[in-house]
């Protein structure tokens, strides 16, 4: 088990980097989608979704920089750079002419996305036996879950 971050292996701080930048630019790119959808929500749950979606996308900016941080912490880059995260990001981007309906859906999917993401990061982490990196995956997928729930009632 690792102790510290510097008791990491370079292979291992590697491999952890790869994966936290995955979940870094996933998250980036819906922390965008929520904020574009909470700017351009219309409709009869206007209040409650604006609002929603304002909670997403604030805890998703936390959230990003937790997990740079702990790549930083490890001893590797954390990418920055806006396209770097549009390329590697399995979320994608959203129509902010979409219905409600629609913005819903593709926020849920996001979420479910990056808490698949931080799943495989946190097999990544205990494989190596990072458990901060382990831990922090782990809280942010509870996150995302209860999000994507969240989301998924309004659709019911």
């Amino acid at each position: 088990m690792a102790e510290t971050a510097s008791d990491l292996s370079p292979d291992a701080s590697t491999e952890i980097a790869t994966a936290l930048n995955q979940a870094v630019a996933e998250t980036v790119v819906a922390t965008m989608l929520a904020q574009n959808f909470h700017w351009n929500v219309t409709g009869m749950a206007f209040g409650p979704l604006h609002e929603l979606f304002q909670t997403i996308y604030e805890d998703h900016f936390v959230g990003q920089d937790d997990l740079a941080e702990r790549i930083r912490a490890i001893g590797q880059i954390a990418e920055g750079k806006l396209a770097t995260h549009l390329e590697r990001s399995k979320v994608s981007e959203g129509d902010e002419r979409a219905s409600d309906k629609d913005m819903i859906r593709h926020l849920a999917e996001a979420q479910e996305t990056i808490g698949a993401t931080l799943a495989g990061l946190s097999e990544v982490a205990a494989k190596h036996g990072d458990i901060r990196t382990e831990d922090l995956a782990i809280e942010r997928g509870r996150i995302h879950d209860k999000f994507a729930w969240m989301l998924r009632a309004h659709l019911q």
